[in-house]
């Protein structure tokens, strides 16, 4: 797959995560071995499950990353994948609605990920934009690289990135729907990443919890209602609870449309591996909750 001249240079090195190679693959290794993780660095073997989608975090490494690896070795142990489709938030407000990038690669401190050109062009049409400007200062999309690219090694794999403005159900069922039948046509191994961190609560966030709850239960007493309609499967569900309940989380958009996607390519099951917030790595007045969900 070819690269092209288009490299859309790392974002958020040094600030979500370190931006020397030596650094960033021991901080990945760190996340794997946390109490917070799943205890090992998995190797990549063919499991009994087949994997459709995964719920990833997106935040800072030091916060959300054991909680992330939880994600990413179950996909090692259950089989990688030729292609992944990362659907992501948009938190910068530049770009389209929905926007796809259909060319070049994305740069970490690992080295360039190439951009499945052939695919993202196929997805690229209706309501997903070709906007590569949606994607230059995005965060939620280039984190999810690096694990990737560690659990790799050799592997070749390349990406679409899709990047989320717009999250209401009709533009998740849409987006959903596009990629479902993509995969559909496809004789490639492909897996659907909704990058989402959930509740944020507190004071940098001007969301305060109830008088007597501390940031972190209210986090998790929120972020349990929307957990429970991504087990259940329920993106139309997950949306209206998101709406009903205010709940802050960032990408309930692409966990939608990665829920579509998945039940239209056959998928019946959805398990929490791990939810974890912030206050677990830095206790005070503000926390963002964060799970790994799988999709099969």
């Amino acid at each position: 797959m070819q690269t092209r001249d288009l490299v859309r240079k790392a974002a958020v090195a040094g600030q979500f995560y370190p931006g020397a190679k030596g650094s960033l693959q021991q901080q990945i290794k760190d996340c794997f071995h946390d109490p917070r993780g799943p205890g090992l660095i998995p190797s990549i073997k063919q499991g009994k499950t087949t994997v459709k989608g995964l719920v990833v975090p997106h935040a800072g490494y030091i916060y959300s990353g054991a909680i992330a690896a939880h994600a990413y070795a179950f996909l090692a142990e259950n089989g990688f994948a030729d292609i992944f489709i990362i659907l992501g938030p948009n938190h910068t407000g530049i770009g389209s609605g929905v926007s796809v990038m259909t060319e070049g690669a994305f740069e970490t401190p690992l080295g360039r990920v190439p951009i499945n050109t052939e695919y993202a062009k196929q997805l690229n049409r209706d309501i997903i934009d070709n906007d590569k400007s949606a994607h230059l200062h995005e965060h939620s999309i280039e984190v999810q690289l690096p694990f990737l690219q560690v659990l790799a090694q050799s592997k070749p794999f390349d990406f679409i990135p899709i990047c989320m403005a717009l999250q209401d159900y009709d533009t998740a069922l849409e987006v959903g729907t596009i990629i479902a039948q993509i995969i559909s046509q496809s004789k490639k191994n492909i897996v659907i990443i909704a990058s989402s961190d959930f509740s944020h609560v507190g004071f940098n966030y001007m969301s305060m919890p109830p008088q007597g709850l501390r940031v972190d239960a209210y986090a998790e007493k929120q972020d349990k209602f929307a957990l429970e309609q991504i087990i259940n499967l329920n993106p139309d569900g997950l949306i209206r609870t998101i709406y009903d309940h205010t709940i802050s989380m960032c990408g309930y958009g692409p966990v939608a449309a990665m829920l579509v996607a998945a039940k239209q390519l056959g998928a019946k099951t959805a398990k929490l591996l791990k939810y974890g917030t912030s206050y677990e790595v830095h206790p005070g007045d503000s926390c963002v909750g964060y799970g790994s969900v799988v999709v099969y």
